[in-house]
């Protein structure tokens, strides 16, 4: 059977993105992907993606001497059928040490190491943004429970916060609820909100734990497109994310504390 011949996986896709395909391969899967323009779309989605992961955490990677014996390794590894999984392993692997070692969600065991203290308010922006980028552009599964579920999301992601979530609404400024998921904040419990409007334009409402009971006023972070906002107000930090206008977001930021606070 050719390359040509063997049927397209999601795995296929996945090993594409990741670069993780033989040419013949390649050659093959970009064949089919000009027939298939949906899912094309999708690995243009992916590919995005990953190009801003890598651009927001490059400034974190760092050479190892050993890095070119790794490398080497990997050239007389394992066959095809197994690569896309150590692969996709392997990438979920240094993606959440990398994500969680730059923004802080990685744990208290290390954002608690003696000269790596970090506030919530010193980390809170990061992992606002890491989760947006995650995220926002993901088409199928953007969020773990829908809006159509919205009182079971609040109750759930409220009880694992210890606090009285409510989800902000904000159709008066265009942007309706996606739904939300539970994901780390500096190693606890934190929650996720995802907001989108007639155009698709997305962004996102992170909140965690805040153990140092700080209070901040409102402040903000920009990297690149990516606009964010945030506070700090008792036991809770907040911070909206979104590729919208420094205005615009903040107008938004200050209606989600005002919802927050009754």
């Amino acid at each position: 059977m050719t390359e040509d011949q063997k049927p397209v996986t999601e795995a296929d896709l996945h090993a594409y993105v990741d670069g993780f395909l033989d040419a013949e391969r390649r050659q093959a899967v970009e064949r089919w992907l000009n027939d298939h323009p949906q899912e094309a779309d999708e690995v243009r989605h992916w590919q995005a993606q990953a190009a801003d992961l890598q651009a927001a955490f490059s400034g974190y990677a760092q050479p190892e001497d050993n890095d070119g014996r790794l490398l080497s390794r990997a050239r007389t590894a394992p066959p095809p059928s197994t690569v896309w999984r150590r692969s996709a392993l392997i990438a979920a692997s240094l993606l959440l040490f990398v994500s969680g070692a730059a923004a802080g969600i990685y744990g208290e065991r290390f954002i608690n190491e003696p000269g790596s203290m970090q506030t919530t308010a010193d980390s809170l922006p990061g992992q606002s943004k890491t989760a947006f980028l995650v995220y926002a552009s993901e088409k199928r599964h953007p969020v773990e429970v829908g809006a159509d579920q919205q009182e079971h999301l609040v109750t759930w992601l409220g009880k694992r916060l210890d606090y009285k979530l409510v989800a902000p609404d904000l159709t008066s400024l265009g942007f309706s609820l996606v739904g939300g998921r539970l994901l780390p904040v500096n190693g606890k419990a934190g929650a996720m909100l995802m907001y989108q409007d007639a155009a698709g334009q997305r962004l996102t409402v992170l909140l965690g734990k805040n153990p140092e009971n700080a209070e901040t006023s409102f402040r903000f972070q920009s990297a690149g497109t990516l606009e964010t906002f945030y506070w700090i107000d008792g036991s809770i930090g907040y911070a909206v994310t979104g590729e919208v206008s420094r205005a615009k977001l903040q107008e938004i930021a200050e209606e989600c504390y005002r919802q927050f606070e009754t």
